[in-house]
């Protein structure tokens, strides 16, 4: 496939779910969260909620911000990483400030059930499944389709997707969120990791591998 096709790709993805997300925002303004739904983010509800409140503090700025420091330190010792690195860092700032803004827009009010914290912001999308895809995940896509050893990449990947859907499921453990949310949330991420990789598919050739080494090397 050609550099433009997947730019391409990598495009008509971010906008399609946007469209997904901006239409299930509208829905669940107009008509609130589905009754089906309801029982079972009920049945979800208080459980194993020490573990869901540490998935959920990885997505708070006391975690995020030290990671990302960390990360700045390793793009400039980690050539072959560092695009991977800049975009991840980058797909998790706009899906971090794209669901603050958000939430903002449809002004959702929050469940009313809640456990550990009482979270005061809008509802939709969530922030933490916005971050839990748009960064967590996209870690977990770059682990898997890099240049490591097979099993290296394959586990490092499995954990970190597992991990991603670990935070989805804790804002429902904690009744801080609406299934919906946890669904528009993911669907922003999404928008936010795919927007990322089409503009380092067009700039670099591709997010990771040979392409960026031989950019490296011309460095």
């Amino acid at each position: 496939m050609t550099r433009e096709r997947v730019v391409r790709a990598w495009f008509g993805t971010a906008v399609i779910a946007f469209g997904f997300f901006l239409l299930l925002g509208m829905e669940v303004s107009r008509r609130g969260e589905p009754p089906l739904l309801l029982g079972w983010e009920h049945g979800w509800f208080d459980h194993s909620t020490l573990v869901a409140w540490r998935l959920t503090e990885s997505c708070y700025p006391r975690v995020l911000i030290p990671i990302g420091i960390v990360l700045l330190i390793l793009a400039v010792a980690l050539r072959n990483w560092r695009v991977r690195i800049l975009t991840s860092i980058a797909s998790l700032l706009i899906a971090w400030r794209g669901a603050d803004f958000f939430q903002h827009y449809f002004a959702r009010p929050r469940p009313v059930e809640w456990a550990i914290k009482h979270e005061l912001s809008f509802s939709y999308p969530s922030s933490h499944a916005a971050i839990a895809v748009g960064f967590y995940g996209l870690w977990a896509a770059l682990f898997y389709f890099s240049d490591l050893p097979k099993p290296v990449r394959t586990i490092g990947g499995l954990l970190l997707a597992i991990f991603a859907a670990g935070v989805c499921w804790s804002r429902l453990a904690l009744g801080a969120h609406y299934l919906t949310d946890i669904a528009g949330g993911a669907l922003l991420g999404l928008v936010a990791a795919a927007l990322c990789a089409a503009f380092v598919t067009a700039v670099f050739g591709r997010v990771a591998g040979p392409a960026e080494r031989g950019q490296n090397r011309a460095a």
